[in-house]
């Protein structure tokens, strides 16, 4: 994350299906620094400028536990409230839901996942901070979307092996992309 950073944020590149930091474990993060306050500007720049609800460290090349989301910002009329957890845990979950899904790291491929409903989670603010917090349905399967990609999973390592052949050709398009270091950056 070694960077001089200017007052506007930066738009990173996403990797996608492929690079091998996606499939990485990400580390924890230790420092809360500005360095870190930074990164995180350019993590929801870069969420918003792609269209995406959350968009976790890995997904840019960087192996550390962080990721944002904004759970409601695309729907008419609503005003973008950024969340950043860091450290994030799962500590409770309970029943089931099916939600359709998409992935900015997977690009072109949305197929129906099922995720807990409801989960009580864990983590930290750009402080340090402690947070305890509660989801339940869309925002539920947003959170553990994004913490999948904390873990090195992505959304289609959830699906059916029926449902996985029907988007093969495509993923392996961009799995051809990848390069000698493991890199598969969207252009």
């Amino acid at each position: 994350m070694n960077k001089v950073k200017s007052n506007k944020a930066n738009l990173l590149k996403i990797r996608i299906v492929g690079d091998k930091t996606l499939r990485m474990e990400a580390q924890a993060v230790t420092e809360f620094d500005q360095e870190l306050r930074d990164f995180i500007d350019d993590l929801t720049y870069t969420m918003y400028e792609t269209d995406g609800v959350g968009l976790a460290a890995p997904q840019v090349g960087v192996s550390k536990r962080i990721f944002v989301v904004d759970f409601y910002w695309a729907e008419d009329g609503a005003v973008k409230k950024p969340r950043v957890f860091i450290n994030p845990e799962i500590v409770f979950s309970d029943g089931k839901i099916t939600h359709e899904e998409g992935c900015l790291s997977v690009p072109e491929v949305y197929e129906k996942v099922t995720r807990d409903s409801h989960i009580k989670i864990k983590a930290q603010d750009i402080y340090g901070n402690p947070i305890e917090e509660e989801f339940k349905e869309f925002p539920a399967v947003v959170f553990q979307h994004e913490f999948d990609h904390l873990k090195g999973i992505l959304f289609i390592d959830h699906l059916t092996k029926m449902k996985y052949l029907l988007h093969k050709h495509k993923i392996n398009q961009y799995l051809k992309r990848t390069n000698a270091n493991g890199e598969n950056i969207q252009n």
